[in-house]
């Protein structure tokens, strides 16, 4: 059996790379992965976490299951902003998204 650390690690690094997605690019669309990138090292964590504390109980998978749903939601709107951004503008880049600003 694989230990808990190694998911946390495996989870740690998915959400650093995420992150850096996040923080260090300027694509709207890649800061977009970014953030799934995230959710689902959220996701590893939330099914570690139940596989080695309460493994008899669906809890665990309940909420991985929420938390798809919710990134599935999340990347169907954003991806939809984006692309209505990119109709505006004709840029992805989310330095000249600024459309909201007076």
């Amino acid at each position: 059996m694989i230990p808990l650390s190694w998911y946390l690690i495996f989870a740690a690094c998915l959400f650093c790379i995420g992150l850096f997605g996040v923080l260090a690019r300027k694509n709207a669309v890649t800061i977009l992965m970014g953030i799934e990138l995230m959710l689902n090292a959220v996701n590893i964590n939330l099914l570690a976490f139940w596989r080695y504390l309460w493994a008899p109980k669906a809890d665990g998978q309940v909420f991985v299951a929420i938390v798809i749903v919710a990134a599935a939601a999340e990347a169907a709107v954003g991806l939809a902003l984006i692309i209505s951004a990119y109709r505006r503008r004709q840029t992805v880049n989310a330095n000249e998204m600024d459309m909201l600003k007076g």
